[in-house]
């Protein structure tokens, strides 16, 4: 369980694919300080392995980026660079809810971020409609993860990257963890350069999409995709194509979740209209308003889960 979880980063375009590139293999069983224990995960531009700090005597996940297949000359460097001030930001958060950075660094070509590992299972596998999660247990869930975005947010750092495979949970400790938070960054100035779109275009806002100055405002956006999932087993926008997918999040209103499950209460489906207004000035303006709204949702419900809360 723990190897699928940290398997799920970042790998998925709209049809399910990502563009094929070599996994930067870990040097001579070594990256950095750590020793490199086994391949643990792929994504989009680099691989995830199980490492050991032998320092400190602690398992970590190393995060990897084939920085040297995607740059250049100065554009290598420029990209050295920005990953590495992204991790040291990242890095400053210490939430409960935020899958803490720990280091990071280069070598060879290949960046990595060492972090904390963490057990549980990524959200990716409740949304489906045959496994869904109970409100009960999905509303406190997700208001900890809006509430862990407004922290961040409040300290300049957006995730850019939100969706259910960027957030473990485990059911029975009670744990909500945000993973991926200073990776994303780097993969969109891939993506600026080579015109393909790296990670999961459809949970990127309007913004993010089209290539605007965003905030953490288009991160709410991106949490409320999350949510609908969550709750319908289907995403809002599902298109043939990428111009036609852009269309849709650009133009197009979402339907409601109340209108796919009659079930859920009618505040609900005022929650996810509002994290997916089109233009940021009229979504949600802090994760806080957002978590206030989710858990006054869930305290209207039987058996609310409230270690999860």
């Amino acid at each position: 369980m723990r190897a699928r979880g940290l398997a799920q980063v970042a790998t998925a375009n709209a049809w399910g694919t990502v563009p094929a590139r070599p996994v930067p293999q870990a040097a001579q069983g070594q990256m950095g300080k750590y020793l490199v224990e086994k391949q643990i995960g792929k994504g989009a531009m680099g691989a995830v392995y199980l490492g050991y700090d032998p320092a400190t005597d602690r398992k970590v996940a190393l995060k990897t980026m084939a920085l040297a297949q995607e740059f250049s000359g100065a554009e290598l460097a420029d990209a050295r660079n920005r990953f590495l001030r992204e991790a040291e930001m990242a890095g400053r958060l210490q939430h409960p809810d935020i899958v803490s950075i720990l280091d990071a660094g280069e070598q060879d070509g290949v960046a990595y971020i060492a972090m904390e590992l963490v057990e549980g299972q990524d959200m990716s596998h409740y949304a489906h409609p045959d496994r869904l999660l109970p409100l009960n247990q999905l509303l406190p869930i997700m208001a900890r993860v809006a509430d862990a975005l407004a922290y961040a947010h409040t300290r300049g750092v957006t995730h850019r990257d939100i969706k259910p495979a960027n957030i473990m949970i485990d059911l029975a400790r009670g744990t909500v963890k945000v993973m991926d938070f200073g990776v994303a960054r780097v993969a969109d100035a891939t993506r600026t350069r080579t015109g393909v779109v790296l990670g999961t275009p459809t949970f990127m806002s309007p913004e993010q999409l089209s290539g605007q100055t965003i905030d953490g405002r288009s991160d709410l956006y991106s949490l409320g995709v999350a949510l609908f999932q969550l709750l319908t087993g289907q995403l809002p926008y599902r298109n043939d194509s990428m111009a036609a997918l852009m269309r849709a999040i650009g133009r197009e209103t979402a339907p409601n979740v109340c209108s796919i499950r009659p079930d859920l209460p009618a505040a609900l489906g005022d929650i996810v209209a509002l994290a997916l207004e089109k233009h940021p000035s009229t979504r949600y303006a802090t994760g806080q308003q957002m978590a206030e709204d989710l858990r006054a949702v869930a305290q209207t419900l039987q058996g609310v889960d409230l270690d999860l809360g």
